[in-house]
C-alpha cells in the first residue's frame, strides 16, 4: 500500500479510501465486517462512512456496523483513520440537520456512541451550510478538538469559494481549519478542476474524489453489455451519462484494452497520477472488489497516455491554453 499526508497535516493515510456507503444497504454487516478486515490486510487505513449512511434514514446504520466492527478488538480502531459526516438531516425535528452548533453538538455525541469510540479522526461537513456562520461552526468545532472528540476536520461538495471562505475564517481564529474536501471527480466529471481543485492546492486540503468511476460508466460497461454481465448503477443520472457519452466511454475502453488494464483500474490511477488529490473513495461490495481495486496501485500511466484521457474527456477549462483559474486570465 501507498501513504500519504491527508492535505498539510501530519495525518499518514492509504491512497484508497474505504468507502462504506453500501454497509447495510447493500452489503450485510457480515459481509462488511469482512471487508473491512481486508482493508487493513491490504493495509489500507483510511475509511469514509456518514452519520445518514444505512439502510433506514436517521439511524445511522452504517456507524453502527463499523461500531460493532471496532469492537471486535484485535487493534481494528487503533489501525483505522476514520472519516464521517455531519450536515445532513437525521430526522423531522428542527436541529435534527445543518450545522448549527447545537446540531454538531448532538450529532457527534450520537456518531461516536454507534462508533464505539472516543474520537474521529476526520470529521466533515457533508455540505455547505449556507445558514450558518463560519464563526459559529468554527467555534462548535474548536470546542469538539479541545474535548478530544475530533482531531481533524473536512468539508464535502463545497465549491472553491467555500473553501476560502472556510479556510480564512479558521485563520482568522488561528486555528488549522480543513485538511479535506470530498467532491465527485473522475475523467467524465472533471468540474472540480475549474475552482476546487485549484483552490484545495493552495490552502493546502487534500482532495478525496467520490464516485471515481461514475457510478460504474467507467468499469468496462460496455464490455460487461457484450459479456452480458453488465450492471447498471441504479441511479438513472448514471444511464443517461452512458447514453450522452457512449463514444467516449467506447474510446476509452480500446485505449484500456491496448493498455492491458482494466478500464475501473485505469480511472482510478488516473486520479491517483491528478495533483492535490489524496486517493479516491472506492466502495466495494464484496472483498473480490476490493482486491481487484489495489491494481491501481501498481498502474503509471505516462504523459502520452494521459494526453490521449484528455482527448477522450477534455477539461473544463474555459481556455485551452492555461489550466484553472489561470485560464480565465488574460
Amino acid at each position: 500500500m501507498e501513504y500519504t499526508r491527508l492535505g498539510r497535516s501530519g495525518l499518514s493515510v492509504s491512497r484508497l479510501v474505504l468507502g462504506t456507503m453500501n454497509f447495510g444497504s447493500r452489503t450485510s454487516e457480515e459481509d462488511s465486517h469482512a471487508i473491512m478486515d481486508r482493508a487493513h490486510d491490504h493495509g489500507i487505513n483510511f475509511f469514509d462512512t456518514a452519520d445518514v449512511y444505512g439502510a433506514q434514514q436517521g439511524e445511522g446504520g452504517t456507524e453502527a456496523i463499523i461500531g460493532r466492527w471496532f469492537a471486535q478488538g484485535g487493534g481494528r480502531r487503533d489501525r483505522t483513520v476514520l472519516a464521517t459526516k455531519v450536515y445532513l438531516p437525521m430526522g423531522d425535528r428542527p436541529n435534527e440537520s445543518g450545522l448549527s452548533a447545537l446540531h454538531i453538538r448532538r450529532a457527534v455525541d450520537a456518531s461516536l456512541k454507534r462508533l464505539q469510540t472516543d474520537h474521529i479522526d476526520l470529521y466533515q461537513m457533508h455540505h455547505i451550510d449556507r445558514d450558518t456562520p463560519w464563526e459559529e461552526i468554527w467555534e462548535a468545532f474548536s470546542v469538539l478538538r479541545q474535548q478530544g472528540k475530533v482531531l481533524y476536520y473536512g468539508s464535502s461538495n463545497f465549491a472553491g469559494w467555500h473553501l476560502a471562505q472556510a479556510q480564512e475564517a479558521a485563520r482568522s481564529r488561528h486555528f488549522l481549519g480543513l485538511v479535506s474536501e470530498q467532491s465527485i471527480y473522475n475523467l467524465m466529471n472533471r468540474w472540480v478542476e475549474l475552482e476546487v481543485l485549484p483552490a484545495a492546492r493552495h490552502y493546502g486540503v487534500g482532495l478525496i474524489p467520490y464516485s471515481p468511476l461514475h457510478g460504474g460508466v467507467l468499469s468496462g460497461v460496455l464490455r460487461k453489455q457484450r459479456e452480458g454481465s453488465a450492471v447498471r448503477s441504479g441511479s438513472g443520472l448514471w444511464a443517461a451519462a452512458f447514453d450522452e457519452h457512449r463514444d467516449s466511454v467506447e474510446a476509452y475502453e480500446k485505449l484500456c484494452a491496448e493498455l492491458g488494464e482494466d478500464p475501473a483500474h485505469v480511472g482510478l490511477a488516473w486520479l491517483l497520477a491528478q495533483d492535490g488529490v489524496t486517493g479516491p473513495i472506492i466502495g466495494p461490495r464484496t472483498a473480490e472488489q476490493l482486491d481487484g481495486a489495489l491494481r491501481a496501485l501498481r498502474i503509471t500511466l505516462d504523459a502520452g497516455t494521459l494526453a490521449e484521457l484528455d482527448a477522450i474527456f477534455p477539461p473544463p477549462a474555459p481556455n485551452g491554453a492555461r489550466p484553472a483559474p489561470e485560464a480565465y486570465a488574460w
